[in-house]
């Protein structure tokens, strides 16, 4: 029997009409490419935010303009961490809370909580929906979509309570408010799990850069919250049947992720304390050296959040930020850039090359052809990408007082292609069109990626020809 116009829907508690009205956006939604279907949720989850954010209730002053609001909720959405505006005194807790939102649906994926609505309202999931949660968590096509999306959201949901009573503490012991200690405890804790780089405190960090127990646990934050899912799943399987028999290895991708990550964090942290020692560094004691050299090459890949003051730095240890900052994070994690797996697999392929062996490898197993040639994709393109934003910022934006004027853009256009949020301080004083460059990089970083990976993936027309060889000189 159906439900009347005032009955609920059974099992669900929702009208009718609510019922309906679910049907045919599933309706319209099942007519869309699944990659487009990922553009157009960030996009509708920006314009959603903007919308917010230009209300006069989430600013403490003069309502912020559409373009800032806009630029405040995709760097949001997209997780990134720049800012137009100073979130701590430009917005209200209605503002922040929106901001809390958006950085939490950016993080996890909007398409996430789409299959979570769905799956919460007993609808079926469909292939596209699939499609999207495994590319996106998994390094192999996984049937049990609800058993991964619970695990994902619960274990956010642990992490992010651990992390946010941790940091409520530490500043609630600084002399902050118990109220206002426990919301920047959660708003920090969320912010740092997604590698959004948000902060309360216009100097972000800088005041707790000695501060063993932030530091130690942002930084845990920022690192569980990169080396994704895909990785979290396995781990935490693996030490659910601890003990059993017949457990398997574990995989080629949860060991390059793991060694990759424990790479580039050692590395980062060596060459900023030998570059930044005497210098940026030279007024610390040497806990703090350490805690900043950690923290800062820990937070580069992708969180933002910083206890040194960026433009401070030499440009060589700049360099080495932009370096670190497009890699980014790991596949299906809450970060950005070209992923620490490409690198490792590019790293994997030099040294097959140099051994001069006729098929890529990494730790003992031969890398597909298809992903050496999506590694490449994907680097030539990032480089393409952040290349086209640096040159369309150079002529959009006036050289000012900056001493490294293409450095600075440099590191602004990486930031926001990799989704990390640091900046030299120029977001602020950049006119409309650069706002609006850095709004559309920030989003190519979200989501660019994944419909690259379709479309580079997808099944192709099969060539059963060759045409002749003839060699050219390249070097």
């Amino acid at each position: 029997m159906e439900p009347g116009p005032d009955q609920s829907a059974p099992g669900l508690g929702l009208p009718a009409r609510s019922k309906n009205m679910f049907e045919s956006a599933d309706r319209v939604l099942k007519r869309i490419h699944p990659a487009y279907l990922v553009i157009f949720s960030y996009l509708s989850a920006a314009l959603i935010g903007m919308a917010l954010l230009s209300l006069p209730q989430a600013s403490t002053g003069e309502p912020v303009s559409p373009l800032d609001a806009l630029f405040t909720s995709t760097s949001a959405i997209c997780v990134t961490g720049l800012i137009v505006v100073d979130t701590g005194s430009q917005f209200t807790i209605f503002g922040k809370m929106v901001i809390l939102i958006l950085i939490q649906m950016g993080g996890l994926g909007v398409m996430t909580f789409s299959v979570f609505l769905f799956l919460f309202l007993g609808r079926k999931i469909g292939t596209r929906e699939r499609w999207i949660i495994n590319e996106t968590f998994t390094a192999a096509p996984t049937g049990d979509i609800k058993n991964l999306i619970k695990l994902i959201f619960v274990f956010t949901f642990i992490m992010e309570v651990a992390g946010a009573l941790v940091l409520s503490f530490v500043f609630l012991s600084n002399g902050m408010a118990s109220g206002e200690a426990a919301f920047s405890g959660i708003f920090h804790s969320v912010s740092a799990f997604c590698n959004a780089g948000f902060s309360f405190f216009s100097s972000s960090f800088i005041a707790y850069r000695e501060n063993i127990i932030l530091n130690v646990a942002v930084m845990l934050l920022i690192i569980i919250g990169g080396i994704g899912f895909p990785v979290i799943y396995e781990v935490t399987e693996r030490i659910r049947r601890r003990g059993q028999s017949g457990r398997k290895l574990i995989s080629l991708h949860t060991r390059m992720v793991l060694s990759s990550t424990v790479v580039l964090i050692l590395s980062g942290a060596v060459i900023l304390f030998l570059f930044e020692g005497g210098a940026a560094f030279r007024s610390l004691s040497g806990k703090g050296r350490l805690l900043t050299s950690l923290f800062q090459s820990v937070t580069t890949r992708t969180a933002g959040f910083n206890t040194i003051d960026i433009p401070s730095l030499k440009p060589a240890a700049l360099m080495i930020l932009i370096m670190l900052m497009f890699v980014g994070a790991s596949p299906g994690s809450c970060g950005g850039g070209i992923k620490t797996t490409a690198l490792a697999v590019f790293a994997g392929i030099v040294k097959s090359r140099i051994k001069g062996m006729r098929y890529d490898s990494f730790a003992r197993r031969t890398i597909p052809e298809e992903i050496t040639s999506r590694v490449f994709s994907i680097f030539i393109l990032a480089v393409l990408t952040v290349s086209i934003g640096l040159l369309l910022l150079l002529l959009t934006q006036e050289p000012g007082d900056t001493e490294f004027f293409y450095l600075a853009y440099l590191f602004e256009a990486v930031s926001a292609f990799a989704t990390v949020g640091l900046s030299m301080g120029v977001t602020s004083a950049m006119t409309w069109a650069g706002k609006i460059i850095i709004i559309l990089m920030m989003l190519t970083g979200r989501v660019g990626l994944l419909t690259i990976a379709y479309v580079l993936t997808r099944k192709k027309r099969k060539v059963t020809y060759k045409y002749a060889e003839e060699k050219v000189m390249i070097g």
